[in-house]
Formats: C-alpha cells, structure tokens, sequence
C-alpha cells in the first residue's frame, strides 16, 4: 500500500500573537497540549488511528504544536466530546523516528481501514513556559513577564484588564485572579524588553498567546507601565475520613488552613470536577446518611454556594460566594465517593 505525504504550510494570522502553523491539533484536553489528535487533509480534520502510535510519534506531535517534552501516549477515548461519528479517521500506521519537524514527514497509510473511533491516538506533551508572575512574595504574584524567542520581557498595562489576568493566574496553576494594577516601582520594574501591550482577553483563554495583542515589541509603553498581577495560592483540595484519598468529606486549603465545604447548591456537577481534580473515577451518590459516616468538620466552613458546569479541572474554577461567607454549619459538610480508578489515567 502507497506511502502517501502531503504538504504543510505555515500561517500567522493577524496582528496579534501566533497561531498554530500546524495542520495536527489536539482536542479535548486541558490545554493545547494534550488531547486527541487530529489532522487536517484537504480541507478536513479528521483523528489518526492508533495502530502503532507510540512516544516517538507523540514526540513528533508536540514539537510540531511548539509544545514541550512527550509526556504520554493516552488514547484519544478519554478526551470528550468523543470525534462525531461522521469524522473520518484519515491516517494509520504512523511510524516517526521521532526526529521529524511535522508528522507527515512520517511514514503513515492514508488508506484507513478496520479503525474506528475507539482506536483514536492521543498525546500528552509537557505545557510550554511562556508566562511568569516576577518580584512578588512567590510564583503566583508579580509583575507579567512573557517568553518570545528565548527572552523573557514585560507586558504594558494599555489595554490589560482583569480577564487578562484570570488567564495568567490559570495558566501558571494559580488560584483565581484577585488584583491587577500597573506596577511598578524602580525595585520591581522591569529591565529588558517590553514585549506586549494592548492585550484583549476573555477570560475564557487557556493560554495568553490566545488571546489578540499588539505586534511583539512594538510599542510606547514605559517600564513604568508595566503590568502586576495577584492570584490566591494554588487550590488545593482533599477528601478526609474515607477509605481512600477517593472517598471523605470534603475539605479545601485557604490561608493555610483546611475548611469545609456547604452542600448548598452542591450537586453531580460539583461532584465530578472534585473526582476529576483528585484523578479519581467517576462520582457515587452518597445519602445524607452514609455522609455520616465520614464525621463533621470542625473549625473554618470555607466555601458555599458552589456552582460547577462540570467541565472544570479544578473546583476553584466554579463559582463560588466569598471565602469564609456562609449561611451553614457543620451538618451541612459535603462528602464526596469517588470510584478508586479513574480509566481517563489509563494508556492506549
């Protein structure tokens, strides 16, 4: 059967930060850097089978997506939505040595066949670093700096706003935004140079090379410009007096202190995003009365009011009333079953 190769041509597309150049994408996954994978043939996306997919191939994927190391070779299944029936599977048998720019500088078949959509690759690869918070008391407070060919530079407050900064505190595994303001003084400003300004995001980006910018360098922006930003800490979240870390009542880290949760408003969806963050399998309802059996919590009720779609990575990315803000008591503690696996951790 024909070895068959088609050609890549690279793209930018507009006054703002690069697009992918790459006709492979992965899809479904947390960030740009892992999911299922696709490829584009004429016009179409379509995922790869995984007939000898392996490190190599993934290899190939991530450095093609300007992506980091190859971390995992997972199967596509577990990134949702799963690939529309109508989506064909358009390449099998990949075979890279894993020094390849593209992965269509790889032998493949273009001719598919007895492959569906259970048998879709995936790839993991390690999340660039393109994005610091510098000079603050740790990582998740500073001044915005950005990564563009191997030089770390600031960001100009014009045109910088909140959304921005939810954005960064995301990415950087930080808690939610809380602050953002010009900077500096002379102690922490910023010495090289200026690499972004007129920054415009949603919110919603996971990564802010997402979002639409001004032209790298190309600015009147002033170190005395330049952007600050405050996230919480990182979240962190556990389950106490079950079984297993899968099983408990649920308690949350705030100011160095473990509090609990108020099931007001709590339900399947909240359930899901707190199994999902603990790489745990998929939720059991838990009766008022087997929550008994987990004990109260004593001391701070830290969240209340928690509403999650279910697509979060993280509870902290619902929404929430204020920390320490409440209407509950003890009684009210949410608890939390997990199944002990999760199949989503699994390899191809």
């Amino acid at each position: 059967m024909a070895r068959m190769f088609f050609l890549i041509i690279a793209f930018f597309t507009g006054p703002g930060l690069l697009e992918s150049s790459s006709q492979v994408r992965l899809v479904g996954g947390p960030h740009r850097c892992e999911g299922r994978v696709e490829v584009q043939r004429n016009g179409e996306w379509g995922t790869v089978c995984d007939d000898g997919w392996d490190m190599n191939d993934v290899a190939v994927v991530c450095r093609e997506l300007d992506c980091g190391a190859a971390v995992w070779t997972p199967s596509g299944v577990i990134y949702k939505p799963l690939a529309d029936e109508d989506q064909k599977v358009l390449l099998q048998d990949v075979n890279c040595t894993g020094m390849e720019a593209n992965l269509i500088q790889c032998e493949q078949e273009e001719d598919v066949y007895s492959c569906s959509h259970y048998e879709d690759a995936g790839a993991k690869c390690e999340f660039p670093e393109t994005v610091q918070l510098v000079g603050g008391p740790g990582r998740c407070k500073g001044r915005v700096e950005v990564k563009h060919k191997g030089q770390w530079g600031t960001v100009c407050k014009a045109g910088w706003n909140l959304s921005a900064a939810k954005v960064v505190c995301r990415q950087l595994g930080c808690g939610r935004a809380i602050l953002t303001q010009r900077c500096c003084n002379k102690s922490t400003q910023g010495q090289g140079p200026i690499w972004l300004s007129e920054v415009s995001c949603s919110g919603k980006e996971v990564d802010l090379q997402d979002c639409p910018s001004g032209l790298w360098g190309k600015n009147n922006c002033t170190h005395d410009e330049d952007t600050w930003v405050e996230c919480e800490d990182p979240f962190q979240l556990r389950l106490v007096g079950g079984e297993s870390k899968c099983s408990g009542r649920l308690e949350v880290l705030h100011k160095g202190e473990w509090g609990t949760v108020c099931d007001d408003g709590w339900g399947e969806k909240e359930e899901r995003v707190v199994c999902k963050q603990l790489g745990c399998g998929e939720p059991v309802f838990v009766s008022a009365k087997d929550r008994r059996r987990f004990g109260f919590g004593n001391g701070r009720i830290w969240l209340d009011d928690v509403h999650c779609s279910g697509q979060e990575l993280s509870l902290e990315q619902c929404r929430h009333r204020f920390w320490g803000h409440h209407n509950c008591n003890h009684r009210e503690d949410v608890a939390v079953d997990c199944l002990e696996h999760n199949p989503d951790l699994l390899g191809a």
